[in-house]
This record gives structure tokens, sequence and C-alpha cells, in this order.
């Protein structure tokens, strides 16, 4: 009597099923450690394999484009949104650090591909991804840090406060 080999549909299954269940057990572990507060709350979690969740409050009022088309100031590919503004606590009542960064446009109306770096009091956060015309949230990539938050990796939701787009909540996931 022979042992019947597994098919490769069925071990592709298999790993489907075991990557969900990972992306499920990581998400279950994201929303258990949620917490509220401001930025220096607890980095060394985050290094300890737990999720940290904070969130801060940009002001947008230094936004400026540059236009491909000076003449026109069209919207087209290419042209680059810069901007420096302070950020607040979760409350947003208190200055706890800037931003700096920049965004092309790569989907006229639509899209802009942003990257920028969140300076704060413990150390700075990179993030890059995409920012909607919409204003719906978006998630954007943890791409590096340093000082207290030199080993986080994971997400940046950006979610607009305002139909002007003229305030944003950053809600960091650090693992």
């Amino acid at each position: 009597m022979t042992t019947p080999h597994p098919t490769r549909q069925t071990l592709v299954r298999v790993s489907l099923v075991l990557a969900l269940v990972a992306v499920l057990a990581g998400g279950a572990a994201v929303a258990n450690a949620r917490q509220s507060g401001s930025p220096q709350a607890s980095p060394q979690r985050a290094a300890a394999g737990q999720a940290q969740v904070f969130t801060v409050v940009e002001r947008a009022t230094t936004d400026v484009v540059v236009y491909v088309n000076k003449k026109a100031q069209d919207d087209v590919i290419g042209n680059t949104l810069g901007f420096g503004n302070k950020l607040y606590n979760a409350k947003n009542s208190k200055v706890i650090g800037r931003d700096e960064g920049f965004c092309y446009r790569t989907n006229p109306g639509e899209y802009w591909e942003c990257t920028w770096t969140n300076v704060l009091e413990d150390g700075r956060i990179t993030v890059q991804g995409v920012f909607p015309d919409s204003l719906h949230d978006s998630r954007l990539a943890i791409t590096g840090g340093t000082g207290a938050y030199k080993k986080s990796r994971g997400f940046m939701i950006l979610h607009s406060r305002n139909a002007a787009g003229s305030a944003f909540n950053f809600e960091f996931h650090l693992l």
C-alpha cells in the first residue's frame, strides 16, 4: 500500500490557509495592543514584539504644489507637493514635533505618492505610500526610524480630520 502524496493544489491551499491564519493573528494582536496617548507611550513595547499604537495630528499649513507646467498650473504627473508642518498630540492641543516631506503626482485627480519623516521628541519615523485626493483613509508603510523608533516597522493610517484636507490624524502602528 502506497502513501498518497499531497498534490500541488493541496499544498497551495494549505499554504494559503496558514498565511490567512497568520494575518488574522497579527490583526488581532494589533487590535488588542491598541492604546491611546502620546508617542512617548512606551517604545520598548514595540521592541518586545507587541504593537505600539499612537496618534499625532498634523495641521497642513505649509503645503505648496510645484507645477511641471508653471503657466498652466494643470494637474499632471510629476507635479510635486512639498510640506513641513507642525505635529500635535492626539488631543490636537500641544505641539510635539514636525513633519518634513514631499509627494509626487502619479495619477492626476486621484493620487499622490508620498514620503515624509515625522520628527518627534524621541526620534524620527519615516513613512511612504499613497495619498488619495478623495481624502479616504490610506495606509502607508513605515520605512524606517531613529532613536526610540530605530527598530520599528509597521504602518501608519492617514486619516483626514475635515473635508478641506487641512488637518490629518497620523495613526502609527509600530511592531
